[in-house]
């Protein structure tokens, strides 16, 4: 392997934590779960750092980052709903996004021939509070009680940034679509 392949090598171990971290989910070991999403995170980090410093970008890493960032949040956000730290009905709003933005994608690609994925800002700060509502979830069941209010504004959080996100890219996509724009 060359230096080149690291960022995929990396990408290709978080894509492989999903199943650690689902079954510590499944054991109700939440510290583990925590001590395994940072390294998660941190080597998601750190592949970033390497395609952005060293211009090691390759097109099997542009597919396979995303895939590892879906894979695990997917996992986690299924596992977590299993074991009743999470509403099913935002779980299955979670996924019904995604679905609408793969299935908007494949069909603007039809439709125009091109596709440039970029995520909104709003796609970004919806991930985030994913990431915060799973990680305070996990806190609260194992490590330190939080106030229940704290949780239910962060579903809210969370169910108002997902819908709004959904809609930012079938809206974006279908205006580009009729002027005949490129997406983003």
């Amino acid at each position: 392997m060359n230096l080149r392949q690291l960022p995929n090598a990396i990408t290709c171990m978080r894509l492989l934590l999903t199943l650690p971290i689902v079954w510590a989910l499944l054991t109700g070991e939440y510290a583990w779960v925590l001590l395994l999403l940072l390294l998660a995170g941190l080597s998601d980090g750190v592949d970033g750092w390497l395609v952005r410093r060293y211009g090691w970008q390759t097109r099997l890493g542009g597919y396979l980052d995303p895939l590892a960032d879906k894979v695990l949040m997917m996992g986690t956000y299924f596992t977590v709903a299993f074991v009743g730290l999470l509403p099913w009905w935002l779980v299955m709003l979670v996924v019904l996004r995604d679905m609408v933005i793969m299935l908007g994608a494949l069909a603007y690609r039809a439709l125009t021939r091109s596709l440039e994925m970029r995520p909104l800002l709003i796609s970004k700060v919806n991930t985030f509070f994913q990431i915060v509502l799973v990680i305070s979830v996990l806190l609260d069941a194992g490590v330190v009680p939080l106030p229940p209010l704290l949780l239910d504004a962060l579903i809210g959080i969370v169910l108002v940034t997902t819908v709004t996100s959904g809609a930012g890219y079938v809206v974006g996509w279908t205006c580009r679509a009729i002027t005949g724009r490129r997406a983003v």
